[in-house]
């Protein structure tokens, strides 16, 4: 019976390693980023093309803030917010006050910005814990940062990899291309090629291009077909022209 028991375990610990397999390797729809709320159309991975508003924590590409700004001028209105209106504060305190409004509704994003705030300052535990909470509501790019602190030990003891890893696997299931970049390289490091690859493959479709970049060299390697090599450069160049548009563009040429 003890064996019997101990076999039933080791089965139950195999299959559920193989459902978390299939979830983990599942290629997401899009990136954690998501679409823009005002046109719609996929966020670009550089985060120098879209910005973050304190008071609604809407993240807005340029291209919708510059046409926001044409109509500003064109009409003679006050400078507000592309998304909920409200007016763009004047000064650093106010956006702060704006975004621990938004803390306090339990917003994982303002969370999450707070987080990167007390990081900035050194303030590794305040971080922490602000990390923890947009974590634990589901923001991948707050998983990350966590699996982060995890990794050097701040703001918290560092656990062998087991919480980091952990945390970069659901932030890359959330369809975070930098984590999924991460594991990839995790796996690689320690000699499993095969997941490592399929990581690198899933980032990549997403718009990655230091996963492509990888994938080139892994083909030159001879680890990586022809085929899946062209398979994988065609996706990414498609989640690339997704994130384009003539205002994102004309928004680019202003350099804003």
């Amino acid at each position: 019976q003890k064996e019997h028991n101990s076999q039933h375990q080791q089965e139950c610990k195999k299959r559920a390693a193989e459902l978390r397999d299939e979830l983990l390797f599942k290629q997401p729809e899009s990136t954690h980023l998501g679409d823009c709320p005002i046109c719609m159309i996929p966020m670009s991975l550089d985060f120098q093309k879209y910005g973050t508003w304190t008071c609604c924590s809407k993240v807005i590409c340029k291209g919708c803030a510059h046409a926001n700004i044409l109509r500003e001028e064109d009409k003679k209105l006050q400078h507000a917010c592309p998304f909920c209106r409200e007016p763009v504060p004047s000064t650093q305190e106010q956006s702060d006050k704006q975004m621990m409004k938004r803390v306090a509704a339990n917003d994982p994003v303002a969370m999450r910005r707070k987080g990167i705030q007390q990081h900035e300052k050194g303030d590794y535990r305040s971080a922490f814990e602000y990390y923890t909470k947009a974590a634990e509501l589901g923001d991948a790019d707050a998983q990350y940062n966590l699996a982060c602190l995890y990794e050097f030990g701040k703001g918290v003891e560092k656990d062998g990899g087991k919480a980091g890893s952990t945390l970069l696997e659901e932030a890359a299931i959330g369809g975070d291309p930098i984590a999924r970049n991460k594991l990839g390289r995790i796996e690689g490091n320690i000699g499993n090629t095969e997941r490592a690859l399929k990581h690198f493959f899933i980032a990549a479709k997403l718009g990655d291009d230091d996963s492509i970049k990888v994938l080139m060299e892994a083909f030159r390697n001879g680890l990586v077909s022809k085929d899946d090599l062209a398979a994988a450069l065609r996706a990414h160049q498609a989640a690339a022209d997704a994130t384009k548009s003539p205002q994102r563009e004309a928004a680019e040429a202003l350099q804003l």
